[in-house]
């Protein structure tokens, strides 16, 4: 698919005649990323599909207001974070519960059981308090720059590069018990 830069795109949207262009490159270029983003916070993919399209309407609604003081993608996926985050408030459901009645075994001590290292790493993952967990995956999956995560969530980079650390730590203490 054609990438529109930032500046094209909100023209488009703007543009009364090309708004349904717009949106739809817009969201070609963003909501798989957006997905993944929203899918490692949340966990379940129906639940990710919901927080995506309310993304996506947020975004439709609020397109005028964006100022540009940021990029696109920081301004989406703040919204992503923040609507992961007010559905995880409004259902106050502790994921890790859930995954705790998954009883993982290695299959031999020869060989490495990678579904097994990955359901756990999932799992501490879920464990780390929601701060630490949205600045690990931006960091980690989304390979993002502690000043993109900055701009998402508002927060200086030294405290997310203290974050990302803690983070990290408590994984691999929960990994080396674990495996």
């Amino acid at each position: 698919m054609y990438n529109t830069n930032d500046t094209e795109l909100i023209e488009m949207i703007t543009d009364s005649r090309e708004y349904e262009k717009g949106y739809r490159l817009l969201i070609g270029q963003y909501k798989e990323r957006l997905y993944w983003h929203i899918r490692r916070i949340v966990k379940n993919h129906d639940d990710a599909d919901d927080i995506l399209q309310n993304t996506f309407i947020k975004v439709i609604k609020n397109i005028e207001k964006f100022k540009q003081e940021s990029s696109l993608q920081t301004w989406l996926y703040r919204i992503a974070t923040n609507e992961s985050i007010s559905f995880i408030n409004n259902k106050k459901h502790v994921s890790a519960d859930s995954l705790d009645n998954n009883v993982l075994t290695v299959v031999s001590d020869d060989e490495v059981d990678y579904e097994n290292v990955k359901l756990k790493l999932s799992k501490a993952i879920d464990l780390l308090p929601h701060k630490q967990k949205i600045v690990f995956n931006l960091r980690y999956y989304d390979e993002m720059s502690y000043q993109e995560i900055a701009n998402i969530t508002h927060t200086s980079v030294g405290a997310l590069k203290s974050s990302f650390h803690l983070a990290v730590k408590k994984i691999e203490d929960f990994l080396k018990k674990e495996i």
